[in-house]
């Protein structure tokens, strides 16, 4: 029996948490492999004092075959998105041109402002080995302390001694690859990838605010690619769950996605369904007046600040 873990159901705004409700759930992630495969999770036995399950990366065709395998339980659907992932086996060049004219044209753009910052050439350092990652570690904990991951989402590159564990040990393993980009010497933007099988995850990423205008994170991902594009160990590139403009410029394909709650059907456990359907809603209405308005880019400015 698999034990369940006090989880925050988030009422957020993009990357601010207004409020939480917090219930004892098993997690139940789906690998990029499963999502694709269309796959139905099993589902571990339930302790009893438990209050449901968090199912991520359903395969959306496939939630209600789910919901008809716990039957009694209360289902709820958190979010939609496209599993994104960049297929790593086609070629860097060929993954290009698959790319929009206008990713291509920005690519470039960015690119060469962020080099001319730097002297003009890029400066980007590449980590793999246990003694790389050790100073890569340091450098881009202390770049993640400043970053809106960290400040608003807790999500900034770990310093625990169970991440530094496991970082170390896949590092031996040649399972690690991870990046910073500098700009003027100065550390700006961070990359951790551990690979599972032949895909690389796309786990912890950062940025300093500072260099804002460089659009350090977007030209660091795109030099990451070029690096896992040459190296055959490596087939996918996945996004992990959730969306977002960055995701969508980068990828090459995705799957059609939800992450279900599953409740036992307590009054506090509906009570908990309908406040979250309720702040949903609202939400889903706003970003429809901020795109009828064209006011993404000051949106993007409250979720941060």
């Amino acid at each position: 029996m698999t034990t369940a873990r006090p989880l925050p159901l988030k009422f957020q705004v993009g990357a601010r948490t207004l409020a939480s409700i917090r219930r004892d759930l098993v997690r139940v992630p789906l690998s990029l492999d499963e999502a694709i495969a269309g796959q139905v999770p099993h589902l571990p036995p339930l302790d009893p004092a438990a209050d449901g399950y968090l199912v991520t990366s359903l395969p959306e065709p496939q939630r209600d075959a789910l919901v008809r395998a716990v039957g009694g339980m209360v289902a709820f659907v958190r979010q939609r998105y496209a599993r994104r992932y960049a297929d790593l086996t086609i070629g860097f060049d060929a993954y290009l041109e698959q790319l929009t004219a206008n990713t291509r044209s920005a690519i470039k753009r960015k690119g060469k402002k962020a080099a001319q910052a730097s002297g003009g050439q890029l400066d980007v350092r590449r980590y793999a080995t246990p003694e790389q990652l050790a100073d890569f570690h340091g450098i881009a904990r202390r770049l993640a302390l400043g970053t809106y991951q960290e400040r608003l989402m807790g999500a900034g590159l770990p310093d625990t001694p169970d991440f530094t564990q496991r970082m170390f040990s896949m590092a031996t393993a040649g399972h690690v690859r991870a990046w910073l980009l500098y700009v003027g010497g100065e550390p700006a933007a961070y990359l951790y990838c551990p690979i599972h099988g032949d895909t690389a995850i796309y786990e912890f990423v950062g940025h300093n605010p500072k260099f804002n205008d460089l659009s350090v994170g977007a030209v660091l991902q795109v030099e990451a690619l070029r690096d896992l594009f040459a190296d055959d160990r490596v087939k996918r590139f996945d996004f992990t769950e959730g969306d977002g403009q960055h995701k969508r410029q980068f990828s090459t394909g995705g799957v059609t996605c939800c992450d279900v709650l599953l409740l036992r059907p307590s009054i506090a456990n509906r009570a908990a369904i309908a406040a979250l359907s309720t702040f949903d809603g609202m939400m889903a209405l706003a970003k429809n007046v901020v795109e009828r308005l064209g006011l993404h880019g000051m949106a993007k400015k409250v979720r941060r600040s």
